[in-house]
């Protein structure tokens, strides 16, 4: 893999869609790798000085220099000797993208590219997209906040999106391994940081916004998101937004893109109508009819409206790929997103669930979505992480004591604190509500106790965890994957009856 980048790469034929001042130094170069990372800075290399939340990539100039580095890309004025080329640049990020692209060889022009940005759903519409796609023959890579997925490969996320480097690595490697499409997930930070420059989406989508990332080192307000949200709008061919969602027009302001809309509104291109509820044998989904720019009936093993707009948003993607009705019914009928929404059977009785809910918003979406499907009972258990704001444990406390009949708390990544303080801290917030609660501090315990008293009628959420396989305790990670504990507690069941 690595032997076909590493050959050399003419300075002049990198910068070609940048605008560029040259500071000093020859222009007459060849480049033997780029990097961003003043550790990996060699002999003959191309470095990009970043500035970044915590390090600023300009201190390093003498260190890279030193190392024999070729070129700079820099915002600021460095000193360095005069046989390293430095060039100067508006945005060094900018430049990082465009760069990239043109050191792997323009990847993405090798495949169809679909970015989904948003608040929520980004992660669920990835795989539905990547999974209707598959079964429609396609071979498609997806980036997003759980792992990157190339063929058989699968490497997990630091980030939602990736340095625009790394988008172009795995682009690049995604041609290599036959992939003909990729479907990635585009979060704010990642526009407003060039981590998507230097190519054009062939699809944008846009699945909802509400007031989140606000803050130190993310954005400086609502506008400040909305703004970078809309940014992918400008950067693509097809745009695909929700026609139901608030802000859509401060989103849609300045779009170069071609328009089409999804969602419950009779103005929508494509929409859904006649929404039933379906209950199965330990299973929970929803049924609707898609009309518009295609007519056909969906069922999905999902529940909820948010799943409604997920595989909607779906079809209308692999609509432009030119997927047929019964392709789209067979694939969303089998999809599973891993922690989001996860199904797990342990039962005809009762339904049990795992769920990445980790904050008061998301649990209270989650919990009022399940409670339509009239459980007999709904339980909810779930922890809070330590090292983080007690708030939280306050509001999840009383999301969870106002809508479910019991709370089961448990730990969840206690990181430095001690767990018993942390579900202390979640019961102050059950005070506030009539909710009942045990408190069981083992997770395997908490998930047995949740498992061996569930009832008829019942949907048991697991929440907080969803795709993790770890739990973080005084700085280390241990392994712990939900699925494996339901799996011992059920052939521990075996064995001691």
């Amino acid at each position: 893999m690595k032997g076909e980048y590493e050959n050399m790469k003419k300075l002049a034929d990198l910068l070609e869609k940048l605008e560029y001042q040259c500071l000093q130094g020859t222009m007459d170069k060849e480049i033997t790798n780029i990097t961003f990372d003043s550790r990996k800075a060699e002999k003959g290399c191309l470095f990009f000085c970043i500035k970044g939340a915590v390090s600023d990539g300009h201190a390093y100039a003498k260190d890279v220099a030193e190392k024999g580095a070729a070129v700079l890309i820099v915002q600021d004025k460095v000193e360095v000797p005069e046989e390293v080329t430095v060039i100067q640049v508006e945005n060094s990020r900018y430049a990082m993208a465009c760069i990239s692209a043109a050191w792997f060889g323009h990847p993405a022009e090798k495949l169809k590219t679909i970015g989904i940005t948003g608040t929520k759903g980004k992660t669920t519409t990835t795989y539905l997209v990547k999974s209707i796609l598959e079964n429609a023959g396609h071979k498609t890579g997806l980036i997003g906040t759980i792992e990157t997925i190339i063929g058989e490969k699968k490497i997990p996320s630091a980030n939602t999106t990736p340095e625009s480097y790394l988008v172009q690595k795995y682009f690049a490697e995604m041609v290599e391994a036959g992939c003909d499409s990729v479907v990635m997930e585009v979060s704010s930070q990642g526009l407003m940081l060039h981590r998507t420059a230097g190519f054009q989406f062939d699809i944008g989508i846009f699945t909802n916004i509400e007031p989140d990332h606000i803050g130190p080192n993310e954005h400086k307000d609502f506008a400040d998101y909305l703004h970078c949200k809309a940014l992918l709008f400008k950067q693509c061919k097809v745009g695909i937004f929700n026609a139901d969602a608030d802000h859509l027009d401060e989103i849609l302001e300045g779009h170069t893109c071609q328009v089409e809309t999804f969602g419950f509104s009779e103005k929508a291109d494509l929409r859904a109508e006649n929404t039933k509820l379906v209950t199965g044998k330990g299973t929970l989904g929803i049924a609707y009819d898609v009309k518009g720019l295609m007519n056909f009936p969906v069922e999905i093993d999902l529940p909820g409206a948010f799943s409604v707009y997920n595989s909607l948003t779906a079809i209308a993607v692999c609509r432009h790929f030119g997927v047929t009705p019964e392709n789209i019914q067979k694939a969303l009928k089998q999809a599973k997103v891993k922690g989001r929404i996860e199904m797990v059977k342990v039962s005809d009785e009762f339904t049990l669930m795992i769920d990445y809910a980790h904050n008061a918003m998301s649990l209270e979406s989650l919990l009022t979505t399940l409670k339509e499907y009239k459980p007999n009972r709904l339980v909810c258990l779930f922890g809070c992480g330590g090292n983080r704001s007690k708030l939280r444990r306050y509001e999840m406390g009383e999301v969870s004591g106002k809508l479910a009949d019991l709370t089961i708390i448990t730990s969840d990544n206690p990181r430095d604190e001690e767990p018993q303080e942390i579900i202390d801290d979640i019961k102050i917030g059950i005070g506030k509500t009539n909710g009942k609660y045990v408190e069981i501090i083992d997770r395997k315990e908490a998930i047995a106790y949740a498992i061996h008293h569930g009832q008829p009628g019942d949907i048991v959420v697991l929440a907080g965890k969803g795709h993790e396989d770890y739990q973080e305790i005084k700085g280390k990670k241990y392994p712990m994957d939900e699925r494996v504990l339901i799996q011992e507690i059920l052939e521990e069941d075996k064995q001691n009856k």
